[in-house]
């Protein structure tokens, strides 16, 4: 099989959890290419993305590298011998390829959690206020591309949509609500959207208001998606020359110690969903 020209995010992660295991095994990566019997540019290739891996080869490498966890052992053949091809790949070539790892990211997620202080979090957005929202970031796309990036977004949408949904909580500030990325009507017509959506058994929404104590807030918004096990999760962010995936677990140790501490300052389910039909009624 010939290297990948472009690897995704998930088959980045991969090589990387392989990378990780060998380090802690304290192998080498020439020493690891002998046990594969493969030279060490392609053991490269292999742990960065470009390459995969048979399922017989990769249980060949944990077993040398004493791994014990076997979750983590068959959610890395689970990503091995993945050949999803979902629908975010009908926009190859057509969109930023961070939109479509992030499709991949949530089409694999077992939970998800979104963290937003200025913007509605994607998976609540209606299609107006995405619109709005891309055209303002992004004026001089042409409407025929605007018109993909929301057909994108709104197709993300089956994660929570689909009969079968995750699990998904997000803490949105005040602030998010209140900023009128449209019009008036669309404003609303975004607050009914989540208020509806937070009626499903599945999703929980909590909102910090402005007239709150202990709150410092974060760096920026937050994406946590929820692997096969806790090894694998990733956290998503924006950082200054675009979408960051975030795989570290100290750093995925304290994204979860911040959506459990911005939870505590937040207002419950309930009195959120009050708070944001007094906000819509203020429209």
């Amino acid at each position: 099989m010939p290297p990948r020209r472009q690897p995704t995010a998930r088959q980045q992660r991969f090589g990387a959890e392989l990378r990780k295991l060998r380090e802690a095994a304290g192998y080498k990566a020439t020493e690891a290419a002998a046990l594969l019997g493969v030279n060490s540019v392609q053991m490269s290739q292999i742990e960065s993305g470009v390459a995969g891996v048979s399922e017989s080869r990769l249980r060949r490498l944990v077993a040398h590298y004493a791994c014990a966890d076997d979750e983590l052992t068959s959610a890395l053949v689970a990503m091995a011998t993945d050949r999803t091809r979902g629908w975010w790949e009908e926009y190859r070539g057509q969109l930023p390829t961070s939109f479509l790892d992030l499709a991949e990211l949530e089409h694999h997620s077992t939970f998800r959690w979104d963290v937003d202080f200025l913007r509605v979090p994607g998976l609540l957005q209606t299609e107006d206020y995405a619109r709005a929202l891309f055209s303002y970031v992004n004026p001089d796309l042409p409407a025929q591309e605007i018109d993909r990036w929301v057909e994108h977004r709104m197709r993300r949408r089956v994660i929570v949509e689909r009969p079968d949904p995750i699990p998904y909580e997000t803490v949105v500030h005040e602030a998010a609500l209140r900023i009128r990325v449209g019009d008036r009507t669309q404003a609303r017509a975004q607050l009914v959207r989540i208020m509806d959506l937070s009626e499903a058994d599945h999703v929980t929404v909590r909102v910090i208001p402005f007239d709150v104590d202990g709150f410092g807030g974060a760096d920026s918004a937050v994406v946590y998606a929820g692997g096969p096990v806790r090894a694998l999760d990733a956290v998503v962010r924006d950082g200054p020359h675009g979408t960051v995936f975030v795989d570290a677990a100290a750093q995925l140790l304290r994204y979860r110690t911040l959506f459990r501490r911005l939870e505590t300052v937040a207002l419950d389910p309930g009195r959120s969903r009050e708070f944001i039909h007094r906000l819509a009624k203020e429209l």
